[in-house]
C-alpha cells in the first residue's frame, strides 16, 4: 500500500463537489467524500490495477457519482492529478500533467 498525495487543485475540487452536493441533499456530500475515500483506498492498495487513460496516467471512477480519480504511480507514492467530473470540460487536467 503506498500513501496517496493530492495536487492542491485535484483536492480544491474534491471539496468543491462534495459542498454542491450537499447543498443539494444533507448528507449527499458526506456521501460522496466516503465514496472518494474508498476509491482512493482502492487505488492505494492496487493502483496497477485501473485503466490507463494517458501515458502514465491512471483512472479509478467513483461508485454512485459521475467522477474519476486521475492518479500517477510515483515511486514511494501515488499523486492524484485529478477528482474530475466526468461530464464536464473533458481533459482539463491534461495541463497539470505537463510539468
Amino acid at each position: 500500500m503506498k500513501p496517496v498525495v493530492f495536487l492542491p487543485e485535484a483536492e480544491q475540487e474534491m471539496l468543491e463537489a462534495a459542498i454542491y452536493y450537499e447543498s443539494k441533499s444533507s448528507g449527499l456530500g458526506i456521501d460522496y467524500l466516503a465514496e472518494v475515500e474508498r476509491a482512493t483506498k482502492s487505488v492505494s492498495d492496487s493502483p496497477n490495477t485501473w485503466s490507463v487513460v494517458a501515458g502514465e496516467l491512471r483512472r479509478r471512477l467513483v461508485r454512485r457519482f459521475p467522477f474519476g480519480i486521475l492518479y500517477r504511480i510515483e515511486p514511494e507514492e501515488i499523486v492524484i492529478i485529478a477528482v474530475a467530473h466526468l461530464r464536464r470540460k473533458p481533459g482539463y487536467w491534461k495541463e497539470r500533467i505537463k510539468s
